[in-house]
């Protein structure tokens, strides 16, 4: 199916270009989100017309993406998800939510605008990419976490399962320490012992 394009679409072409895609594609996601046009005469026609508005409108646009990316662009945002002991996640983080916490801190992002190629299932720090704009992209960084507690843990660098491993261990050491003094103490005790009593000296007569 040939559609026109009324802005650049990634992997595809630049505004005003005719190109061939799947109908499903095309009617699903290109002109369901006005993206493009079916190629017919009246179509093409139409948008030569509007070429110069369109132009127009996408340079301001552009602008209004590129002063959000600056500000945008590299932050990390804390998602709180109840998760197993294993750190896997009781459902995922989708593009809802990403629109949801980036709302939170004063963004204004749309979900259809966040890309997430593989669902978040996992507790840790997750890059995701924003499309502001045909041309303007930014990374953000998802801290998911089960609390901000462990957040501020993960955003030193440390995974939730390292985090277990390293109280678990403490835990054995105070185990193997407390063992080891009452061990000390018990010895302790043995070479203390009673004190034996001397039998009295007999008078000589």
């Amino acid at each position: 199916m040939e559609v026109i394009l009324l802005e650049r679409v990634a992997k595809l072409g630049q505004m005003g270009d005719v190109v061939t895609v799947k109908p499903g594609y095309a009617r699903n996601y290109l002109l369901l989100q006005g993206k493009a046009l079916t190629a017919s005469k009246e179509n093409i026609a139409a948008f030569e017309g509007q070429k110069a508005q369109l132009e127009a409108r996408n340079l301001e646009t552009k602008k209004e993406a590129e002063a959000l990316a600056s500000r945008l662009d590299g932050e990390k945002f804390v998602v709180i998800r109840s998760a197993s002991d294993g750190g896997n996640l009781y459902g995922s983080v989708t593009p809802r939510d990403v629109a949801a916490v980036t709302a939170e801190a004063g963004y204004t992002v749309e979900r259809k605008q966040v890309i997430i190629p593989q669902p978040i299932k996992e507790l840790g720090l997750h890059k995701v990419d924003i499309y502001l704009h045909p041309e303007v992209e930014v990374e953000i960084t998802l801290n998911v976490a089960r609390s901000p507690e462990e957040a501020e843990i993960q955003a030193q660098g440390k995974t939730i399962q390292e985090l277990a491993a390293e109280e678990e261990a403490a835990a054995e050491f105070e185990i193997s320490e407390l063992f080891d003094d009452l061990g000390s103490a018990a010895s302790d005790d043995e070479d203390e012992g009673p004190a034996r009593e001397e039998a009295p000296e007999e008078d000589e007569d």
